[in-house]
Formats: structure tokens, C-alpha cells, sequence
């Protein structure tokens, strides 16, 4: 299979840096909505728990369903961008991310099956926009400073993954949910009728985002962008992807990376109602993890200034070593120290996946486009990871099951030493 690399078409004002900050601008847009569906999980997974009575580790398969999408789509994703266009492949993922959202209407009336299953399809849409935009984004500018763009897009990424729970508190939490003794209390055709009214408790939320995601394809299909074009390799210049090194250890950095912010986030409401921790129901625990995804939001707008001087490597290993520490703390501490101290990760977080996925893409040239697509199937981290805690947590408790996100930063950390030096050539030419 030929190798592409995604470069900007020449001529004309889709090469000025005019039009190239308007295409980032518009770009963004996206990656501030699939930041909101993807934060809306975290509050999805602690009522749908309850709604059906699911341990932790059946609760995870609401991530594994959504992240496994990933794993399964990113390559057909590619596929479908080369043939008709990073363009289109915006707009065909907008619209499979709408019909995924309009399935949650039925799946409310279904049953947890159905959710999962809408679950899948939401996220084969927002994988299709995430295998267009972040190549995107990276060619939009020197390649020095790439790192730099792909945390300012993720910043509004982060903005939406900021509201996504607060919002959802409001519109999905806001009723008093049984506990399972109060719910085995009551006749069986009361259970029925009270798990089928919590479960349609979704349903005006995900159509309303729907029909937002619909008008983002309709504006992005009238949207005049820069064209994108795939450049082929030349024949028998063609390598294989294991080759780049720091291609490999970056798409097993992504996996973990995503597997352990996944797996903080989904456990953070259980985390906080821990009596010896915050006590909190549901619905005032689920503000608070909008702090953990906002800590995420301010880090990378103050990462965008940072790495234009200091090195992207050097600043991954720092944010990956205080995650570790801040974990660590969560997992002996107790009351506020423990609950604070794991919010703090989100922070920390900041940086991470955008600087991971540009230092991955360093220098392929004509195999960019399939280093995009390894890595778009290593978020398949944020089902497997979030996973194995649920089975952690059954076994272990809530607590002591962070650590196992402590040992995913543990390899970020190393990461982001070995690789500190990266552009260093590109900013003494400079």
C-alpha cells in the first residue's frame, strides 16, 4: 500500500498564513465539540450505573464501546479521507457523530445494550474528524512550532470537555437517583417505570447535540478551506511505520495517556461519593469533574506560550511526573487533599496528547498520513485502561485503583526523556 503524506495545495491564498489562521479557527470548532461528547461520558457512565445496577466493570464498557471505536474505525477512517478529501472527511464524521447522537433516543427505551451501541457510533464519527484534524492541524505552519498548534486546538478541546459535565450534572443528574436498596423496595412495574424514566433522562440532551453536530457538517461542507493534498511516496522509498522508533513508543504513550485521563475522569464521581473522601451524590460531584477537564483547558493555553521555548519533551516529562506524584497522593490521602490532588491531574494533562502526537509525527514525511492513523487507533487506550480499573475498583476499591493511571504516566514520563532533544536542530536553524 502506498504511504501519503497530507500537504497544502500551492497557490492561490490557501499557502498565506491569513488563510491559514482562519482554516486553524474554524478547526477548532471541532475539536471543542468532540471534547464535549467525549466529557459527557463521565457523567453518563455513574447514571447509567445506577439506572441498571452495573458493577464497575460493566459500567466501563460504555468507555470501552466508545474508545474501541477508535481501534476499529481509525484505518477505514484513513481510507475514506483519501478518497474524498479531509474536507468531506469533517463533514462525513459530523454526520456519523449525529446519527450516533440520535440513537440514544432509542437506546433510553431499549436498554444498556443499545446505549453501547450508540456509544460506538458516536465515536466512529468523532474518529473520522480526528484522523482529518489533527494532520490538519499539524501542516498548518512550521513543523517546529506543531506541538504549539495542536495544544492551542486542544485547549477548546478542553473548553468543551470543561462544560460537558457541568452541563450534563444539570440536565441528566438533576433527579434524586434510588440507591439499589431503596429501588429493590419498590413493586416490580415501579422499578420499570422508574428505570425507563432515569434512562429517557438523555434523550432531549443528545438530540439537542445532534442537531448541533448536523449545522457544524452543513457549515463545513459550504466552508471554503484551504485544500488539503495527499503527496504518494515515490516508488520504493516506501518503509515500514515499526521502523520510526519514536512513532512506535508514541503511539504506546498515546494509548496509556488516554487510558489513564479515560479512566480518572470515569471514576471521579464514584471517587468523590467515597465517604472517607467528599461524600458527594452524583449530581454535585459532577461539577467537580469539570474541574478536572478545566485544570486541562487553562494548561494548554498556558502550554501554547510555554513550548515555543521550552522543550516539548522536557515540559511532557514534568506534567508526566507531577501526575504520578498528584496520584499518588489521591490513593493514601483522604478528604479534601485526596479529592483536590486528583482533580490537579487534569492539569497536568494539559499538554500531553497533542505534545505526544507531534512528537510521533516528527519527520515521517511521506508516511504522516499512516503515522496519523496508528495513533488515532491508539486512543483504543481509553476503553482498555478505564477497564482494567473497573476491575481494579471491583476487586481493590475505588481508591487504590488509580493506581493503575499512575503507571501509565510512569511511561509518559520516560517518553518525554528520551525524546527531549527532538527539535532541536529545527530551532538552531532557526
Amino acid at each position: 500500500m502506498a504511504n501519503f503524506s497530507p500537504t497544502l495545495e500551492a497557490g492561490g491564498a490557501s499557502g498565506a498564513s491569513e488563510s491559514n489562521n482562519g482554516a486553524l479557527a474554524i478547526i477548532t470548532m471541532l475539536f471543542f465539540m468532540w471534547g464535549l461528547l467525549t466529557s459527557l461520558n463521565d457523567v453518563l457512565i455513574p447514571h447509567l450505573k445506577a439506572v441498571y445496577t452495573l458493577t464497575y466493570v460493566q459500567a466501563m464498557l460504555v468507555q470501552f464501546c466508545f474508545f474501541g471505536a477508535y481501534f476499529i474505525v481509525s484505518v477505514p477512517a484513513g481510507a475514506l479521507i483519501r478518497r474524498i478529501g479531509y474536507q468531506n472527511g469533517v463533514v462525513a464524521g459530523l454526520t456519523v457523530a449525529a446519527a450516533g447522537c440520535a440513537m440514544f433516543y432509542p437506546a433510553s427505551l431499549g436498554g444498556y445494550g443499545l446505549f453501547l451501541l450508540a456509544f460506538f457510533v458516536l465515536a466512529s464519527g468523532i474518529t473520522i474528524l480526528q484522523v482529518a484534524a489533527n494532520p490538519y492541524v499539524t501542516i498548518l505552519g512550521p513543523a517546529s512550532s506543531a506541538s504549539s498548534r495542536l495544544t492551542l486546538t486542544q485547549a477548546f478541546n478542553a473548553l468543551g470537555t470543561t462544560v460537558a459535565p457541568a452541563l450534563g450534572g444539570m440536565l441528566i443528574l438533576s433527579g434524586a437517583v434510588l440507591t439499589i436498596e431503596d429501588l429493590a423496595l419498590l413493586p416490580a412495574a415501579e422499578q420499570l417505570a422508574y428505570k425507563a424514566k432515569e434512562a429517557a433522562a438523555v434523550q432531549g440532551p443528545y438530540l439537542a447535540l445532534g442537531g448541533a453536530l448536523l449545522a457544524l457538517a452543513v457549515f463545513f461542507a459550504v466552508a471554503r478551506l484551504p485544500r488539503i493534498a495527499e503527496r504518494s511516496a515515490a516508488a520504493g522509498t516506501e518503509v515500514s511505520l515499526m521502523s520510526h522508533r519514536h512513532l512506535v513508543l508514541g503511539a504506546i504513550a498515546i494509548f496509556l495517556y488516554v487510558g489513564g485521563e479515560v479512566a480518572i475522569g470515569s471514576f471521579l464521581i464514584n471517587f468523590l461519593g467515597e465517604g472517607h473522601i467528599a461524600g458527594m451524590t452524583a449530581a454535585v460531584a459532577a461539577p467537580y469533574v469539570s474541574y478536572y477537564w478545566g485544570g486541562a483547558m487553562v494548561g494548554r493555553f498556558i502550554g501554547f506560550a510555554v513550548m515555543r521555548r521550552v522543550s516539548p519533551g522536557k515540559a511532557l516529562a514534568f506534567n508526566a511526573a507531577c501526575s504520578v506524584a498528584l496520584i499518588v497522593l489521591a490513593v493514601v490521602g483522604s478528604g479534601s487533599v485526596a479529592m483536590w490532588a486528583i482533580l490537579a491531574v487534569g492539569l497536568c494533562n494539559s499538554i500531553m496528547f497533542p505534545t505526544i502526537f507531534s512528537m510521533a509525527l516528527h519527520k515521517l514525511g511521506p508516511a504522516t498520513g499512516q503515522g496519523s492513523g496508528l495513533l488515532c487507533m491508539a486512543i483504543v487506550g481509553g476503553a482498555i485502561v478505564p477497564f482494567g480499573q473497573g476491575w481494579m475498583a471491583d476487586v481493590m476499591g475505588v481508591q487504590m485503583s488509580f493506581l493503575l493511571p499512575a503507571a501509565c504516566y510512569l511511561f509518559i514520563l520516560y517518553y518525554g526523556l528520551k525524546y527531549a532533544g527532538m527539535y532541536a536542530d529545527e530551532k538552531r536553524a532557526a
